[in-house]
């Protein structure tokens, strides 16, 4: 099979997903329906130049990080899905392979969330997908990269987030973080991510060497992820309840941010993703 073999099929399935399939608006003077190239990038979130290279053959090796990306971003089928990795060299995830792949009926739920914060963690809370609302809100996260996109790792090592916390509900939340990693390692212990992420946590923190060693499993004192005040640059704090739905299935994790409709955090809210959007588009 020819090495741009991948190229090609990325760039037939771009050419036939329309911008309405994944949730961006239709826009105007299209020449064509399928994606654009920088959409596509952009929602896998890869460097435009890169997407180039891939479909026109001249890089030819994408990790299996790059190609999940990118069958993520294009919604394609388990069957298209698997060819793909194929034909980058790799063999698709398996059951031992900590999940992250957002099926079809997962995304049309995040579709109709499409103006509330919502943010996509796998099983280590390694962020997965955030919406724009979720980015106009906690910043952009289309820069995170590697570890940058795990929870654990930005509690720990960092950098910091918008999120104010007393230094009792961090640590309890960092706990509870390290807990449920650990929990996640021993289902799959033949992921190779996951070992990298508790080596590259082991080397960077001795407070995750020292909570990981420590083993404890108990109750923690309370839920400090269930409501956080976030400090926006723009609109100033905001306090919102933050609900997390578990996918058991796929082992997702969907976090969504809400505030009481008709009070000063809603109006805050609605505030920080106009301004935020508005930003993003431009």
């Amino acid at each position: 099979m020819e090495a741009n073999e991948f190229g090609r099929m990325v760039r037939r399935i771009r050419d036939r997903v329309t911008p309405e399939a994944v949730g961006l608006p239709p826009g105007r003077r299209r020449r064509a329906a399928g994606l654009r190239r920088e959409e596509l990038a952009a929602l896998a979130g890869i460097s435009a130049d890169y997407l180039t290279r891939l479909e026109q053959g001249r890089a030819t090796s994408p990790s299996a990080q790059i190609v999940a990306s990118l069958a993520r971003a294009l919604r394609i089928s388990d069957a298209e899905r698997e060819l793909l990795y194929r034909l980058a060299g790799h063999a698709a995830p398996g059951l031992d392979v900590v999940p992250t792949r957002i099926p079809p009926s997962v995304q049309r739920m995040l579709d109709r969330l499409a103006n509330t914060p919502v943010a996509v963690y796998d099983a280590t809370m390694t962020l997965i997908q955030a919406n724009a609302p979720f980015d106009a809100l906690m910043g952009e996260t289309s820069s995170w990269r590697g570890n940058e996109r795990n929870a654990v790792w930005r509690h720990i090592v960092g950098p910091a987030g918008r999120v104010l916390q007393s230094q009792e509900d961090h640590d309890d939340l960092v706990a509870g973080l390290v807990s449920d990693l650990r929990l996640t390692a021993s289902r799959y212990p033949a992921d190779r991510s996951v070992t990298r992420l508790v080596a590259a946590l082991t080397a960077a923190s001795p407070q995750f060497v020292e909570l990981w060693e420590n083993g404890d499993l108990g109750p923690r004192r309370q839920d400090p992820s269930k409501r956080k005040t976030i400090e926006h640059p723009l609109v100033g704090r905001i306090t919102l309840d933050c609900d997390t739905l578990i996918v058991t299935t796929d082992d997702l994790r969907i976090m969504v941010y809400t505030a009481e409709p008709g009070t000063e955090d809603a109006e805050r809210l609605a505030l920080a993703v106009v301004l935020g959007t508005q930003t993003l588009v431009e």
